[in-house]
């Protein structure tokens, strides 16, 4: 097995970091990922917030209870209200903005970058404390924090693939 197989099963949740910083080329190219995930009738309703310099990183990780980490740089992924689908299909931005949170992890892997992903939405104070925080207008809704840097720890690829959990044909 190899290529994006092995990206994917060498995804893991990656909490410790060095202190060197992650070259802005990187960045751009895990969020190159994140903008080829695909979106509801194509309305790419995202937007990503790159936070590198370490006091508005802290202003973000001080925010996350379950995210007190100190990654080098961190992505957070958004929807933009604005951009959704309109009335009934408004919160397929969530399954776009996942989708993106996904590729830019994997790339991120494939790029020698640990990560997590912590969440934000839908815990509405969470959203709230973060939109203050990151001075987001209240059209644009965090979906969560991608925590990027040089790994300290690596951890060794796993699958978690349960038999018992797939239903072939009916449930």
């Amino acid at each position: 097995m190899g290529g994006i197989l092995e990206h994917i099963l060498a995804r893991r949740s990656i909490r410790k970091y060095t202190n060197e910083a992650v070259a802005r080329e990187l960045l751009e190219q895990v969020l190159r990922a994140g903008m080829a995930a695909p979106s509801a009738t194509n309305r790419k309703p995202w937007e990503f917030l790159v936070l590198c310099e370490p006091e508005r990183v802290a202003a973000l990780t001080n925010c996350l209870v379950l995210g007190r980490y100190q990654p080098a740089a961190v992505i957070v992924p958004c929807g933009n209200l604005l951009r959704a689908i309109p009335l009934v299909g408004r919160d397929f931005w969530v399954q776009d903005c996942s989708a993106a949170m996904q590729n830019m992890w994997l790339a991120a892997t494939g790029l020698g970058l640990g990560g997590v992903w912590i969440g934000i939405h839908p815990l509405k104070p969470l959203v709230r404390s973060v939109q203050k925080a990151l001075g987001l207008p209240r059209h644009v809704v965090p979906l969560g924090a991608l925590y990027l840097g040089h790994p300290v720890e690596t951890k060794e690829p796993r699958t978690q693939y349960d038999a018992e959990r797939v239903h072939w044909e009916r449930y």
